[in-house]
């Protein structure tokens, strides 16, 4: 009658989500370092609030705030 809910585990989502995240994550640490490099040769500062967004971005991430 009724759809029971799943869990997965202890952070309720499921694989795929894991695998995405993760993927994410690996994607996310080369273009920090590109935008990183571009910012020093080039400073502007949406350059400077991009580098800093990828680099919160990469920390949540890493330390499983998101």
């Amino acid at each position: 009658m009724f759809k029971r809910k799943r869990y997965y585990g202890k952070h309720r989502y499921p694989p795929w989500f894991w695998k995405i995240r993760n993927g994410f994550k690996q994607l996310l640490l080369p273009l920090f370092i590109f935008q990183l490099i571009r910012t020093l040769v080039f400073p502007t500062s949406l350059d400077v609030m991009l580098v800093i967004l990828l680099l919160l971005l990469y920390l949540f991430l890493s330390l499983d705030w998101i």
